[in-house]
């Protein structure tokens, strides 16, 4: 049985036991009694959460856009370099050499022709107006006849593009050999692409243009002269005289060529006129259909065996001369149908005006050249034949065929202040020719008779320097 005492005991002990504990006491000295570990408290079991609802697909994000490079720092200006000291000027650069011309190892024959006799004399009948023998119209000059070695060396620089300021062009680009020495295109081209001012003439039977003045204006006195003109004209082919002979010189193979033509080796630009004025005038054939058909009768007021009808009526209207119409002929007179050989009216000058516009106001034709009146609209007749490959027609190529040639002198001739006189009616009015369409059809089948094919196919007048 537990006493009072021991009770009393038992809570003292208690007290100073929980002192201990909760930190008080700290007078009174206790042995360290072991501290009891507590229990460790029950861990409460977490309360069941509810599922989560299921999280949506997660859209897919956007690529990120590229971050522009920082622009670069920017570079110090470098210190500026000492300026060089001036170059000496090279020594001018000589002009390269051509291929050489291919030419045969002895000349063709240029200087020997085999004239037609209806060539050396005239065989139209007493009183036909204006008409004499082709012959009497060579302009051959005593001085400088055709040699073969002068129109082969003429030949070469015919074709020579050095002759222009950048090598491009030459005589032979503007006055093609296909194409009757004439050009197909309206207005030729020169040396930088710039356009002539008029259409090129063809060259073919040039000798028997009797005033021996060329262009269309006649500014050229003779063949010599005229040859160096487009050389120096500055949109043809753009050299000078002193450039010219310079460039001919440089080349080696007009060496021999140039001793061939005049004894030694001397290049000129005389020589150079000579040589290029005898090979022009060697380009003459008669080898056409007309010619072919002609040498079997007398006079070519006769039908021809070798004609059909519709050349032959076309013929009788060129040749014919009556009131109401001049023949053609009486412009583009003898057998190489050139103009006239004499100069009408004590004028300076055998050219015409054919009727092509009312007045003269951008191109004056002739008076640019003698500067009078009279002969304003006035332009050098061409010879007719190899006229169908000469196309287009007239000073400014305005006709692209020969039908719209003889149309304008059916209908459409123009009453200009100086039109031939032959155009002309006695009380001054246009003798419009007013052709049928078979005129107009027979008219262009004899014209048609007069192409010559050896002139325009001869090796010696084709390019020396095409393989």
């Amino acid at each position: 049985m537990i006493t009072k005492r021991a009770i009393s005991m038992f809570s003292v002990f208690f007290l100073c036991f929980s002192l201990t504990a909760c930190g008080g006491g700290e007078d009174v000295t206790e042995p360290e009694l072991p501290a009891e570990v507590p229990e460790p408290a029950p861990v409460p079991e977490p309360e069941t959460e509810p599922e989560p609802a299921p999280e949506p697909e997660p859209s897919p994000e956007p690529e990120p856009e590229p971050t522009p490079d920082p622009e670069p720092e920017p570079a110090p200006e470098p210190e500026p370099a000492p300026e060089p000291e001036p170059a000496p000027e090279p020594e001018p650069t000589p002009t390269p050499e051509s291929a050489a011309p291919q030419l045969p190892d002895t000349p063709f024959e240029y200087a020997q022709i085999d004239w037609p006799d209806y060539v050396l004399e005239n065989q139209f009948p007493a009183g036909a107006i204006a008409q004499i023998a082709a012959i009497e119209h060579d302009n051959t000059p005593v001085d400088n006849p055709i040699t073969n070695e002068g129109a082969t060396l003429g030949r070469v620089l015919f074709y020579d593009t050095k002759l222009s300021a950048n090598d491009t062009v030459s005589c032979g680009s503007c006055h093609i050999q296909s194409e009757g020495f004439s050009d197909q295109r309206t207005f030729s081209e020169g040396f930088e692409g710039g356009l002539t001012r008029r259409h090129s003439m063809g060259l073919g039977y040039a000798r028997f243009y009797f005033s021996g003045k060329f262009f269309w204006d006649e500014r050229a006195a003779t063949l010599e002269e005229q040859v160096l003109m487009p050389i120096q004209d500055e949109v043809e082919m753009g050299l000078t005289l002193e450039e010219l002979q310079q460039v001919v010189a440089s080349q080696d193979y007009y060496s021999a060529l140039f001793e061939a033509a005049f004894g030694d080796s001397q290049v000129t630009t005389e020589r150079i006129s000579r040589a290029l004025a005898q090979f022009i005038r060697s380009m003459v054939s008669f080898d056409a259909k007309y010619d072919w058909a002609r040498v079997d009768v007398e006079s070519p007021l006769q039908d021809f065996p070798g004609f059909t009808d519709q050349e032959n009526h076309g013929k009788v209207l060129f040749l014919r001369q009556t009131p109401e119409r001049a023949g053609c002929v009486f412009c583009h007179t003898s057998e190489a149908f050139v103009g006239l050989h004499s100069v009408p009216d004590g004028g300076e000058t055998s050219t015409t005006n054919n009727g092509l516009d009312l007045v003269s106001d951008e191109d004056l034709g002739v008076a640019e050249t003698t500067g009078l009146r009279r002969d304003r609209g006035k332009f050098k007749v061409p010879s007719l034949r190899n006229i169908a490959l000469t196309a287009p027609y007239m000073h400014d190529g305005r006709f692209d065929t020969l039908e719209q040639v003889v149309e304008h002198y059916s209908t459409g001739i123009q009453n200009h202040a100086q039109l031939n006189p032959s155009l002309l009616t006695e009380d001054g009015q246009v003798k419009l020719f007013n052709f049928t369409a078979e005129e107009s059809a027979a008219l262009v089948a004899f014209l048609n008779t007069l192409t010559d094919t050896r002139l325009i196919t001869d090796e010696r007048w084709s390019d020396p320097f095409v393989n």
